[in-house]
């Protein structure tokens, strides 16, 4: 196999400080044949496998379930990332995004496949030992066994350590007794293995491999749920499990790496299968919008239709732009760690998922939203039928409410996302500090407006410079108010991670476009190049209302009049005319009939 080219790239959280350029950045329309012909098999085999039993898997039938993830296993699908001598394919992490955007497409059925690929099967590759690796990997990765994640418990929810299941030793060190109970656990009606967390000795919170046949592990009713009722989700008691104690997964005590590392992997895959869903529901929704008719005309010639239609689309292509940017982020850092550092891939890629923590933190609370907005409006779309069983809308708006609890609810992974990148700059390894202070010295200065704006994106560029010194004149003064106890104050730390996810999403929605133009030229860019500028309308005024809540928060009297002063600055934008913008963008999807792919 040729080496894969080693990049330097940005570490973590760097984007808010430093500059890239747009051939540096990965985008989906770098995809590669071999790539391309992975999706279209993922494609396909959702829509003629998957699709068709939407309503039986929906009733509960999980044996259909079953049946589909083994197809699946047989063609590859759910060893994609697993090394080649597990029976994995050990293809690149550009790869794995393309096939989780195919299968997130795929309502609950998508979700029994990221929970037994994902929480389900990572924790044994990167923290099995040799001989659980061998035992479990290769069954997992075809189908014939199937995976669950037993971590949530019902009196701990966001707080994940403080489980109270618990691990004794007994038989003279030979066996561990689990006794414990776990709930909303996706896949436990048909899982052949269960990776189960426990406290050892009270409070050495662990990782355990248990064979779901294991005696005492019984199972409580299906759950009722909201949406993905095509999910088995059920309670899972440890009423005395007795297991070898080499069924340990890890070390005591360090279950925690565990359960938030794979959860790097688990929000940055989630963010990619939800950007999927959220296509095929725009799809559907310009499909009906040109069937439609009222008055006798088709609704897609409705302007308020049209806004709707072009504001699905631009948000869908700004949280892609960030997804896959960060997929060739861990792929690069993948390569550069396997490269320079003689690292085996399985381990470059927990390092590579762990330097990216942020950024997957935030492409988690990205996406669901995105997602939450594009089949709010399909219902929309679709009228008193989007609120029938009988049209594809209400399934996709019940489905899609969970992704904003599963890995970590939005709320925390925004407290996450500001505490990373503090605590990053803290241990100097990511310079904020610096930049931040020199924001604050402009502030105090009256220098002129600047130069003039150059180019197709020359505003974008200047807006996009200043809304880095409006996110670091925020945080860092709040940082210097409050110091550590900054994370107690929620709301200002939301605040402030509003601003940085469209920060990140408008940077990386101009870097994408700029590399396509770059190919093709601009007049072939015209659909992407009106979804950035209207991107960047929206975010900038979002940005603004976030950094005022932020800083009247916690200034007050001269620094919180220089504060608006210079946010006011930072946030400068001139008028653009959205009306026009949003019908050229709607104009190409209502020409395509669906989604532009």
């Amino acid at each position: 196999m040729v080496a894969e080219e080693i990049k330097k790239v940005l570490r973590g959280g760097e984007f808010l400080v430093k500059e890239s350029e747009a051939q540096d950045v990965f985008t989906p329309e770098d995809i590669s044949e071999e790539q391309e012909a992975f999706r279209e098999m993922a494609r396909e085999f959702v829509q003629k496998k998957v699709w068709p039993n939407v309503e039986k898997i929906d009733k509960g039938d999980h044996d259909k379930v079953v049946q589909l993830l083994e197809e699946a296993g047989e063609l590859g699908m759910l060893g994609s990332s697993l090394p080649e001598e597990y029976g994995g394919l050990g293809v690149n992490f550009n790869t794995e995004s393309f096939l989780s955007e195919e299968l997130g497409a795929s309502n609950s059925w998508g979700v029994a496949v990221a929970a037994h690929t994902g929480i389900g099967t990572l924790p044994i590759l990167y923290y099995g030992t040799e001989e659980q690796k061998a035992k479990y990997l290769p069954g997992l990765a075809t189908g014939q066994l199937k995976a669950a994640y037993c971590l949530t418990e019902p009196g701990s929810g966001s707080d994940a350590l403080a489980a109270k299941t618990k691990a004794t030793l007994v038989d003279d060190g030979a066996n561990y007794l689990i006794e414990g109970q776990k709930m909303w656990i996706t896949n436990s009606g048909f899982a052949d293995v269960f990776i189960v967390f426990a406290q050892v000795d009270g409070d050495k919170f662990t990782g355990f491999i248990v064979p779901a046949d294991a005696e005492n592990v019984n199972l409580g009713a299906e759950e009722d749920k909201l949406g993905i009722k095509g999910s088995s989700t059920r309670q899972v008691f440890f009423e005395g499990v007795k297991v070898p104690a080499d069924y340990v997964l890890g070390e005591i005590g360090k279950g925690h790496k565990i359960a938030f590392n794979v959860l790097n992997i688990g929000r940055y895959k989630l963010c990619a299968m939800v950007l999927g869903g959220a296509k095929r529901a725009c799809d559907v929704a310009v499909k009906y919008s040109n069937e439609r008719e009222q008055f006798k005309t088709s609704i897609s010639s409705f302007g308020a239709i049209q806004y709707k239609i072009a504001e699905m689309a631009t948000r869908i292509y700004a949280g892609e732009s960030a997804c896959y940017r960060t997929s060739g982020l861990i792929k690069d850092k993948i390569a550069s760690l396997v490269e320079a550092e003689g690292m085996s891939k399985t381990e470059a890629k927990l390092e590579a998922a762990e330097e990216y923590s942020v950024e997957c933190a935030m492409l988690k609370v990205i996406g669901s939203e995105v997602l939450d907005y594009v089949v709010d409006e399909a219902v929309q779309i679709y009228g008193g039928n989007g609120f029938s069983e009988e049209f594809p809308a209400a399934r996709a708006y019940r489905d899609a409410r969970i992704n904003r609890i599963f890995e970590g609810t939005n709320e925390i992974n925004r407290l996450l996302t500001v505490g990373m990148i503090l605590k990053r700059a803290m241990k100097g390894q990511i310079d904020l500090f610096n930049p931040a202070m020199a924001v604050q010295k402009e502030l105090t200065s009256f220098g002129g407006l600047g130069d003039a704006p150059e180019g197709l994106f020359g505003a974008e560029r200047i807006a996009l410079a200043n809304l880095k010194k409006a996110v670091l004149m925020t945080a860092g003064a709040a940082a210097q108010k409050y110091m550590q106890a900054l994370e107690k104050e929620q709301m200002l730390m939301m605040n402030i991670a509003d601003m940085l996810n469209d920060l990140f999403c408008c940077e990386s929605a101009l870097l994408r476009t700029e590399k396509m133009i770059a190919t093709k030229g601009e007049e072939a860019c015209s659909h992407e190049i009106a979804m950035t500028k209207l991107f960047f309308v929206d975010a900038i005024d979002r940005i603004n209302k976030s950094g005022k809540d932020a800083i009247a928060s916690f200034a007050e009297g001269d620094e919180l009049r220089v504060m608006l002063m210079g946010l006011k600055r930072f946030t400068k934008y001139d008028a653009v005319n959205t009306v026009t913008l949003r019908r050229e963008i709607a104009a190409k999807l209502i020409s395509l009939n669906g989604f532009a792919y």
